[in-house]
């Protein structure tokens, strides 16, 4: 049974980021709107990167649950840190500052993404949640070796 989620801005997004850390897409899902604004900041035609697929748009609770278990399959599990380093609430909007360290399971190499998430909350639910993170980084960890 889950537990009740909480209504104002900043508690729901705390609660968000705790579910995250515990790293089950499932009770991460059951925070996000039915439909959810989610986009990244990223071409629209394509991010030139098959290895990363859960960096596209969403808009369900499923797609947001498939993002999570996709980022979980793609990266080493005990490679995985996250640094927030601010939480700025304006009303019904937040912005989570902080940066990621990774390693792509693919090849290995680690590296770390400076993040700003826009968020908005309406009825104790995300109804936005829009990433802007440093691509070039993650991109590079999942390229190909070139030779």
């Amino acid at each position: 049974m889950s537990t009740a989620i909480p209504t104002n801005t900043r508690a729901v997004i705390e609660e968000l980021l705790r579910r995250i850390g515990e790293g089950d897409p499932g009770r991460i899902a059951e925070l996000y709107a039915e439909p959810c604004d989610w986009k990244f900041d990223w071409p629209e035609s394509g991010h030139g990167c098959a290895a990363t697929p859960w960096i596209r748009h969403r808009s369900t609770r499923a797609d947001a649950a498939a993002h999570y278990r996709e980022i979980a399959e793609h990266h080493l599990p005990e490679h995985v840190a996250t640094e927030i380093e601010r939480i700025l609430v304006d009303g019904t909007d937040a912005v989570v500052l902080g940066e990621i360290r990774q390693t792509a399971r693919a090849t290995g190499r680690a590296y770390r993404a400076r993040f700003a998430l826009h968020l908005t909350v309406e009825d104790g639910l995300v109804t936005r949640h829009h990433v802007y993170e440093d691509s070039l980084a993650v991109t590079r960890a999942f390229e190909p070796e070139k030779g």
